[in-house]
């Protein structure tokens, strides 16, 4: 057995002694995470005589509308080993001997639904899915094993062990479709967690290997590739998990790429305490704060700033919190915000200036094709404005006095005369974005603020995916999949098409859509023109607003911030032009921080 040493590489440096500021707001982490216990216990079979003792999928074991149990929900274990091992304050669960018997039974109820692969499934039978589940639970049941300690019965050791390593080894023989880096780095931590308890070469082995692969996903710009472009919340939980990684297993690289997306992520930390959104490439509104505050500890004073406006912006109710989110996806919340606690980094006193604090500055990052730019306008007023033309123009624009929403412009959504729904926001090849003089960064010098500035995008319109189950096409599947999933890699091969069906492929329609967003001295303007070329009729049109068009599961939340954003339901002479010329032209004029001036339709 392995001690779990780490390899040699180089870790991060450490935090000196620092006056603290902001530590009250810590027990946020510990009240938020501990409020959610009953609601997870409550979904747990708790019954020692049950045939499913430990199951923590409800829908399975008791309510009988499932056919197979997610094992996803397994995840639950995690949450309730922290709470009986941490003396978080007001916790009723530390040391409880229940509690310590549920987290076994989870323990014991994964290992008896793991396939003979190594494997386990989420969201239909035989999916026999890669990081996500088999990834994440493998690092969850290590670490409640390592934090049970000696608690954890003798009796059941070797069988938990050859668990884990039948898990490993699934993770490091194959590799899942489809990019996401998130997944990857959190591939990468269960392999070397595993590495560490049995010290087995050949997940060493699989591990480098997996690792490379993380490590062409990321960017030097700081983001990783989640599907086709910077997602900002999966970039929270990509640094979340190579965090944890860092306390097994240090590596320059990977600690390069935690420093460059903390400062990347710095951007998103938005003036009114929400995070990332429609800005990302899957929409994503989750923080992951572990990361984060583990980095503070280190002495990253941004990594402690960005940790500091999230953190109130949770104890404020403008982040997602765990109440909000589906039985499958709060268990991943409880832990990271238990582990945010057990970790809170500090704060250092000042606390380090966030872009939208510090000078006025404008800067473009091309691959990324994300515009931000804080200035100040003639009257004196700061502001801070990002832009994403990756994704048609997607516009955040806030006032700095108080830190709220001015302007949020998602593009549009347009249905057609043949039933079809059509968007702006889409990722795409045919995406044609310009920069502010295409540099990467620059700092104006008149009044203290950035130059006048215009970023702008061309691209084709894409249809939406919709599509759902009925029952015929459901048995149809269940019966597909159980015929065939027996077998690993094809399994693999009809998760890469239900992927591509459901979530990344979008054909892209006749229609052509570009924007303009212009920065002047006293307001910005927003010019958007649309081709209908040869598609069917518009029979509507909604402009603006906040909305998402992908399917990512872990998305799509309600934020407080949504009732005060309005937008355009394009009025029936609009629509009737674009469809006898076939174009139109729009332009708002936007005042920095009193909101719409102005719109027209260009003749």
């Amino acid at each position: 057995m392995s001690d779990g040493g780490t390899e040699p590489g180089t870790s991060a440096a450490t935090i000196g002694a620092a006056k603290v500021v902001g530590s009250s707001l810590r027990d946020v982490y510990a009240k938020k995470g501990l409020s959610q216990i009953p609601r997870l216990l409550s979904l747990q079979d708790r019954n020692p005589l049950s045939r499913t003792y430990g199951c923590f999928n409800r829908e399975y074991w008791l309510c009988r509308t499932l056919d197979f149990p997610s094992a996803i929900a397994q995840f639950g274990v995690h949450s309730l080993a922290l709470a009986y091992v941490t003396p978080f304050p007001d916790n009723p669960y530390f040391r409880s001997p229940k509690i310590r018997e549920w987290t076994l039974a989870g323990i014991d109820y994964w290992m008896r639904i793991q396939k003979s692969d190594g494997s386990f499934d989420e969201f239909y039978p035989n999916e026999r899915g890669w990081a996500g589940p088999t990834g994440f639970l493998l690092y969850v049941m290590c670490d409640s094993y390592r934090l049970l300690g000696s608690e954890f019965p003798e009796s059941e050791r070797n069988r938990f062990l050859e668990a884990v390593a039948r898990a490993g080894r699934f993770l490091a023989k194959y590799d899942e479709p489809g990019v996401l880096a998130n997944h990857h780095a959190m591939a990468v931590l269960p392999i070397y967690e595993a590495y560490a308890l049995l010290g087995e070469k050949k997940l060493l082995d699989g591990f480098r290997v997996r690792l490379d692969d993380f490590l062409a996903q990321t960017r030097d710009e700081g983001w990783c590739l989640e599907y086709d472009g910077a997602d900002l919340g999966y970039l929270s939980a990509t640094v979340s998990f190579l965090s944890k990684l860092h306390k097994l297993y240090q590596d320059e690289r990977t600690e390069t790429v935690c420093r460059r997306a903390i400062d990347f992520a710095a951007y998103f930390a938005y003036p009114n305490k929400h995070y990332a959104g429609s800005m990302g490439s899957r929409q994503t509104l989750h923080f992951y704060p572990h990361g984060f505050e583990v980095y503070a500890g280190q002495g990253n004073g941004l990594a402690a700033a960005v940790a500091q406006r999230l953190l109130e912006g949770l104890a404020e109710g403008a982040l997602v919190p765990p109440e909000i989110q589906e039985d499958r996806y709060f268990l991943y919340r409880i832990p990271e915000l238990l582990q945010s606690w057990v970790d809170y980094g500090g704060r250092p006193d000042p606390l380090p200036a966030l872009p939208d604090q510090g000078e006025p500055f404008q800067r473009y990052w091309p691959g990324a094709k994300i515009y931000a730019r804080k200035g100040v306008d003639a009257r004196g007023r700061a502001y801070y404005t990002l832009v994403n033309l990756a994704k048609g123009g997607v516009v955040k624009h806030f006032r700095l006095d108080t830190g709220a929403s001015v302007e949020n412009d998602c593009g549009f959504l347009a249905q057609l005369a043949d039933g079809k729904v059509i968007t702006s926001q889409w990722i795409s090849e045919g995406n044609r974005a310009r920069g502010p003089q295409e540099a990467a960064e620059s700092r104006g010098s008149s009044g203290g603020s950035p130059a006048a500035a215009t970023v702008a995008v061309e691209s084709p319109a894409h249809f939406m995916v919709m599509k759902l189950f009925n029952p015929i096409t459901m048995i149809g599947f269940r019966v597909f999949m159980l015929a065939v999933g027996w077998q690993t890699r094809l399994a693999y091969e009809i998760k890469g098409w239900i992927r591509k069906l459901l979530m990344t492929r979008s054909g892209a329609s006749p229609v052509r859509w570009s924007r303009e967003v212009s920065f002047g001295a006293d307001e910005f303007v927003i010019r958007d023109r649309i081709e209908k070329g040869t598609a069917a009729a518009f029979t509507r049109l909604l402009l603006g607003d906040e909305f998402h068009v992908r399917y990512v599961p872990q998305s799509r939340y309600f934020q407080p911030q949504e009732l005060t954003m309005q937008g355009i339901d394009l009025e029936p002479e609009v629509l009737d032009r674009l469809n006898r010329t076939g174009t139109v032209t729009m332009s708002r004029r936007i005042d920095y921080y009193d909101g719409l001036r102005e719109r027209r339709v260009e003749e």
